[in-house]
């Protein structure tokens, strides 16, 4: 199941309260206050774990709650600090926070660490309140509330090549021959329902990501379809590999399937359509003498154009090199 976009509450710690005692041994009347501090709340941390690719830990817990400070003892012991509440979260996740509507932190990074709540302050032990005037002081501090807020998750995958196109061009087929990745394929459109990630391979362990993301529809801008949920995750690649159908089995052209998607992408982002573009016209197993190919390449004259067929394997090793190679340069 693929969650990218959950609301939770996390909550820090509240501090331990002070202790109010005073120190009695035998022979030594009128000890004096020796009441310790409470501990410290812990505090709420989220840490990127690039081996997540969902928000699904989240779905089903709302509460996200640190530990509390303990209070502290007399013979001026310290009440031990509440444990820190650690959130891995992946790669490409955006905190919002949901009263003020305002991004907290974009957690772009492997490895990144931010303190989303900090825990609250132990309370003094009577001892500090001990002074030349008022010696046996009966009161300590209290504890300090640790911070509360409502979250916003949202989660844009980050992929340095984006499989993007009409559904049934075969974007699930071409991840499949390229990773190992295992996205469901059939002869029916939308087998793709959430994006997929695979990792890419090539001789001298280089290596890029590569995401299929769900089939783009006339309208998918505006709600049509599955690509209005999944057009956020187009905006994380570094470039865009559009797949065309050379004949496609509805029968329509493959020129208006390209000119479609062009149009969803501008409508929903502009900045998408100024991402590098890489044209990859697809099923050329199924053009022999290479007529459909050369008819489409004629009207994309001047744009970067592939042919591969993604069952076969034709051209698979020269398309993963032309992606190295511009990936390599978008960095």
């Amino acid at each position: 199941m693929f969650v990218d976009e959950v609301q939770i509450r996390v909550k820090a710690g509240d501090g331990g309260g002070g202790c109010a005692s005073f120190r009695r041994e035998k022979f030594i009347p009128k000890g004096g206050p020796d009441g310790g501090d409470g501990g410290c709340g812990g505090s709420v941390y989220f840490v990127v774990d690039p081996s997540r690719d969902t928000l699904l830990d989240f779905s089903g817990k709302h509460d996200w709650i640190a530990k509390n400070g303990r209070p502290g003892e007399g013979k001026k012991k310290f009440g031990p600090d509440g444990e820190d509440l650690i959130i891995p979260v992946p790669l490409g996740t955006l905190v919002y926070d949901l009263k003020r509507d305002i991004l907290i932190k974009d957690m772009n990074e492997a490895g990144m660490k931010i303190c989303i709540c900090r825990g609250g302050r132990g309370g003094w032990g009577n001892v500090h309140f001990a002074t030349s005037r008022r010696q046996t002081p009966r009161f300590a501090g209290r504890g300090k509330p640790g911070q509360e807020r409502d979250l916003r998750l949202e989660l844009k995958l980050m992929a340095d090549a984006g499989l993007v196109g009409m559904p049934n061009a075969g974007k699930s087929t071409l991840l499949s021959r390229c990773s190992k990745a295992r996205p469901k394929i059939a002869n029916y459109p939308f087998t793709t329902l959430s994006p997929v990630l695979g990792i890419v391979e090539l001789s001298g362990l280089r290596r890029f990501v590569m995401a299929d993301l769900p089939g783009l529809i006339e309208g998918a801008h505006s709600g049509a379809g599955l690509g209005y949920e999944f057009l956020r995750h187009i905006e994380r690649t570094r470039i865009l590999v559009h797949l065309v159908d050379i004949l496609p089995v509805d029968g329509s052209r493959p020129m208006d399937n390209y000119k479609k998607i062009r149009n969803e992408l501008k409508w929903y982002s502009p900045a998408l359509i100024r991402k590098p573009e890489l044209i990859v016209l697809n099923k050329a197993d199924l053009d022999g003498d290479g007529e459909l190919v050369n008819a489409i390449k004629k009207k994309l004259k001047g744009k970067k154009v592939m042919v591969i067929s993604a069952v076969s394997g034709q051209g698979l090793d020269e398309l993963k090199e032309k992606l190295w190679e511009m990936i390599q340069k978008k960095k």
